[in-house]
């Protein structure tokens, strides 16, 4: 088991910011803020499953070839090895608590497939 992530640690990118909530031996949670029009790149994660709960705003949630539309309390569950994003389709930030299960939880596990800032 690998945890990188301490509890506190935050960081800004192009799309907004992330902040973890928790961590522990098998789950690391964070808040996530999208800013209106931006969105994550497509990626995947080789050793973690993610659920992702929308707190505030719309967005589309894209998973492997399925594109969903979620509001507040939309549940969204993203196994590992899915290519997987989320984009803010709405007017003002989507925020969303992201929890991340599995043996290694760290920042080191996205494969980028597109990303609109130039990251892959």
């Amino acid at each position: 088991m690998v945890v990188k992530y301490e509890k506190g640690a935050s960081d800004v990118r192009p799309w907004g910011t992330w902040e973890i909530l928790d961590t522990g031996n098998r789950h690391t949670v964070k808040r996530i803020v999208v800013h209106p029009g931006q969105k994550l790149s497509l990626q995947s994660h080789e050793y973690r499953d993610e659920h992702w709960i929308i707190t505030e705003g719309t967005a589309a949630v894209t998973i492997d070839d399925k594109v969903i539309t979620a509001v507040p309390n939309t549940p969204v569950f993203i196994p590992a090895k899915a290519k997987h994003r989320i984009e803010n389709i709405g007017s003002a930030d989507l925020v969303f608590i992201e929890v991340q299960t599995g043996d290694t939880l760290d920042e080191e596990d996205i494969v980028r497939y597109e990303d609109i800032y130039g990251r892959v």
